[in-house]
């Protein structure tokens, strides 16, 4: 009894917090981007099973051209290693995953960094020969974050190579980031719409000033989190950041949860069916 009495009580750290808030960030990204995978499958790749690409074009600005075989085929091709690519990334985060199964880590990772790398380029050549909502404004938002992802998924599989997994799990995490701009972009906007009760600033072409900070934003705001998460997750780092970090990162989770309900119900489950 009296060993059992001297044993210290087990206390939630603000090491426990972090990870914990995470973990929540984690569950909620996995939920809006599995939902987003097989909205894309169930929407254009059911268009496309009956011959109806022009279908496409309810929900995409320059989307399919009739007769424009080349366009249409690099959009195709986007839209499926989009799909592909936010499944891959996902399985690349889980911890336990990669201590478990190291070589589906490592084969995932390559796989996951190439075809992201393609869909970006794929994906700049429809936004500049067939055009995007939002004007040119949000053309040069897309193209900034194809080419910091394309750097980052360069330097993540080069660290990888000289083992340097310290600084290759950061520049991977950065890639997942900027490979999440579109899905971060709709849900976002979503959350946004929400919490102001309709389009403030969307504007009635789409060129809005909230659209225009969230052509950027998308991406860059949530790389500034992930960074200072990294800060906060350092051995270093005092326990009053590591709390406030994990305050910040639960409430920001909240927040996207929220966006993921609105894209889901007012964006995605409306266009299944391809009707």
């Amino acid at each position: 009894m009296t060993a059992l009495a001297e044993r210290p009580a087990t206390r939630f750290t603000a090491d426990d917090a972090l990870k914990a808030s995470a973990s929540f960030w984690y569950a909620t990204a996995l939920i809006g981007q599995v939902a987003f995978a097989l909205y894309v499958v169930a929407f254009y790749g059911q268009a496309a099973a009956h011959g109806r690409f022009e279908n496409w074009n309810h929900v995409l600005v320059g989307g399919y051209v009739r007769g424009g075989a080349i366009g249409n085929g690099a959009l195709a091709a986007h839209l499926l290693l989009a799909v592909l690519v936010t499944l891959g990334g996902l399985l690349q985060l889980p911890s336990r995953l990669r201590a478990r199964l190291p070589a589906l880590h490592r084969w995932n990772g390559r796989l996951y960094l190439s075809l992201a790398a393609i869909a970006t380029l794929t994906g700049l050549f429809a936004v500049w020969t067939r055009g995007t909502a939002g004007g040119p404004l949000m053309r040069v938002g897309i193209s900034l974050n194809g080419v910091l992802l394309i750097g980052a998924a360069w330097l993540a599989w080069r660290f990888a190579a000289a083992r340097r997994f310290d600084l290759h799990r950061r520049w991977a995490l950065r890639a997942f980031v900027l490979v999440s701009g579109v899905w971060f972009f709709r849900v976002g906007l979503m959350a946004w719409m929400l919490i102001n009760q309709g389009p403030a600033g969307v504007g009635d072409d789409f060129d809005g000033p909230f659209v225009r900070f969230w052509a950027f934003g998308c991406y860059l705001v949530p790389l500034a989190v992930l960074e200072l998460y990294l800060r906060a997750g350092e051995r270093t780092a005092p326990k009053p950041a590591k709390a406030a970090m994990a305050v910040a990162l639960t409430a920001s989770t909240l927040v996207m949860g929220a966006g993921v309900a609105g894209a889901a119900f007012g964006m995605w489950l409306p266009h299944l069916g391809g009707r």
